[in-house]
């Protein structure tokens, strides 16, 4: 069966017209595009965040599970 490049269209607005929720993620590229901080370079994180920098503290110390259970109020203000 050849489905169209509009019936996938069409199936896609029908899923998300019934959805309860939609969830929209991005590549880095589009992020940096967009004007987000970039993890490149050896501070490129933490010039946008100087608090979590100033606290010597690494990226996968904050987005981790475990920040989010022993520190919530870090990981969410993170």
């Amino acid at each position: 069966m050849n489905i169209t490049l509009a019936a996938h269209a069409r199936n896609a607005a029908r899923l998300i017209g019934g959805a309860d929720s939609t969830a929209i993620t991005a590549g880095a590229g589009m992020g940096a595009d967009s004007g987000l901080p970039d993890f490149r370079g050896k501070d490129g994180f933490w010039k946008v965040y100087p608090a979590l920098g100033k606290a010597k503290l690494r990226f996968e110390e904050i987005a981790s599970p475990r920040t989010f259970r022993d520190r919530p109020d870090l990981a969410w203000g993170f």
